[in-house]
């Protein structure tokens, strides 16, 4: 009970703070920068009518100026689900269409990212140190600073990933319980090569399914740690049962358990999904809203009808820009190919004024030097640093030391990761990686424990003055690059020396 309420205490410690760096100036600067000027905007229509409307060309510095209803009548081209941009939204409703009002649900969803990453942390390792620790570091990371105050999607995505591993290990404490729970009414140790009970409630699994379809309505690729997650998920299941003296029989639990499974994390999810559509689906304006109607003899429509074919027809549209020769065609200067993406080979340029000349804008140059203002999305080079190489050592406790702990971050994080790499060959960015970051923090705040060993260990305090020197070496790194994730005016020389790696620049 004790370290329950010291678990919150901690938990909701760290939150606050991770809230608190967050906020300060959230709204500067007061304007659209990189990629916000796709999803505030498509918000905005989307929370109007029910689907997103195309802007003119110079609709930014009108929205601004404070005119925000410029708006065509015609139906936009989305690319992603409309999840993320419901939530942006409904920042824009409640606070206006300004940089504080698209930026406050990023900001709630990278706070709760921060506070869902440590109660995963914890209840993977059964520590409430090591989720706090996990917790720290996600605060302290550069990227999921940046990401947690710009009107982007992939927050979101994040959060809800994150939070669908963290009920999927539930579960798993979940179902074991309710097994021990039947052995110990019957008074027996095992169950003598029965199957035993089957589990029919599994609150945690059927949240997990809610929560992943979130995800899905949020960007698509969240559908590989869906598929990740749910073998793991009934494959320790069958484990269960073979730990509980099933033998042979616990494989049956691939069907017995499992079907129930791909109902409660599949089929609820696709409903999930369906459901974030309903703006598009309940009105007429949407594109390809109508494309039913238009193609009366298509199978399709014959078959579904008008709503459901339109349906089909943009996301074929969708999946056929993603996957087409458009989007390969194309180039940026941040383009980031994954196999850099953990070393942070490649940070992503948000927003940058270059070449301040001295006396403009407060720089204190002086001769033929300039100053600078940028919102760079690079993690803490520290952090991911550390976490690249705790990767390595958690995959090999997880295989030679078979401790299961390890294997559900490195999945979740190789599940959100190793996906881009047949997509490499169109223009990819190094922030996707946020939904990889909460993941790998976690690994090394296990290895953490490792280094700490048991509180009554030999080797505690050594282990406690190494974990604190690599703490406190994350926290003057964060500190040191603030000024590049903020937009703060610096002059170009100091902008320089925190580009550690000529691919920074």
């Amino acid at each position: 009970m004790r370290d329950r309420v010291a678990g919150w205490v901690v938990t909701l410690s760290i939150t606050a703070i991770a809230f608190g760096i967050r906020f300060v100036n959230i709204a500067y600067p007061n304007k659209l920068v990189f990629d916000e000027t796709y999803y505030p905007k498509d918000a905005w229509t989307l929370w109007k009518y029910g689907y997103e409307k195309q802007w003119p060309s110079d609709a930014n510095s009108s929205i601004v100026a404070g005119n925000v209803d410029v708006y065509k009548d015609a139906a936009e081209f989305v690319v992603h689900p409309p999840v993320g941009k419901w939530l942006i939204g409904l920042g824009e409703q409640l606070f206006g269409m300004n940089s504080f009002g698209w930026r406050f649900m990023p900001l709630v969803f990278g706070t709760l990212l921060v506070f869902m990453t440590i109660r995963m942390a914890r209840r993977l390792s059964r520590s409430t140190l090591i989720g706090g620790i996990a917790g720290v570091l996600l605060t302290l990371d550069g990227l999921a600073f940046v990401m947690s105050r710009i009107g982007l999607l992939d927050i979101f995505q994040a959060f809800f990933l994150v939070a669908a591993v963290a009920c999927v290990v539930a579960d798993r404490d979940w179902y074991r319980g309710k097994l021990a729970d039947h052995l110990e009414r019957l008074g027996q140790p095992d169950f003598g090569g029965r199957f035993g009970p089957i589990v029919w409630w599994r609150p945690w699994r059927l949240v997990a399914g809610l929560v992943f379809g979130l995800a899905l309505g949020t960007k698509w690729n969240s559908v590989f740690v869906l598929a990740s997650m749910g073998v793991l998920s009934v494959l320790w299941d069958v484990g269960a049962r073979r730990l509980a003296g099933a033998d042979w029989r616990a494989w049956k639990a691939l069907l017995i358990d499992g079907v129930p499974a791909f109902v409660r994390l599949v089929v609820v999810s696709g409903i999930v999904y369906v459901a974030s559509w309903s703006g598009w689906l309940l009105t007429a304006g949407g594109y390809d809203r109508d494309w039913g109607r238009n193609h009366p003899d298509s199978p399709w429509t014959i078959h579904l009808g008008e709503m459901w074919a339109s349906f089909l027809k943009v996301h074929q549209d969708i999946y056929n820009f993603h996957t087409g020769s458009y989007i390969k065609e194309q180039t940026h200067p941040y383009d980031a190919h994954p196999i850099g993406w953990l070393i942070m080979a490649r940070p992503t340029g948000v927003d940058a004024v270059n070449d301040i000349k001295p006396g403009v804008d407060g720089c204190m140059a002086t001769g033929d030097a300039t100053c600078i203002r940028v919102i760079s999305a690079m993690g803490t080079p520290v952090l991911w640093w550390m976490a690249f190489f705790a990767l390595f050592v958690g995959l090999i406790w997880w295989i030679a030391g078979r401790d299961w702990r390890f294997g559900v971050p490195i999945v979740a994080a190789m599940s959100t990761y190793l996906p881009w790499f047949p997509n490499a060959d169109r223009p990819v960015f190094f922030f996707y990686a946020i939904c990889i970051i909460p993941f790998t923090v976690t690994i090394l705040a296990m290895v953490f424990g490792l280094v700490l060993g048991p509180a009554d260990g030999p080797h505690r305090r050594r282990g406690a003055i190494i974990v604190g020197v690599a703490m406190a070496l994350v926290a003057l790194n964060f500190a040191y690059i603030y000024p590049v994730l903020t937009d703060q005016l610096m002059l170009y020389k100091d902008w320089l020396a925190r580009m550690w790696l000529r691919s920074w620049i």
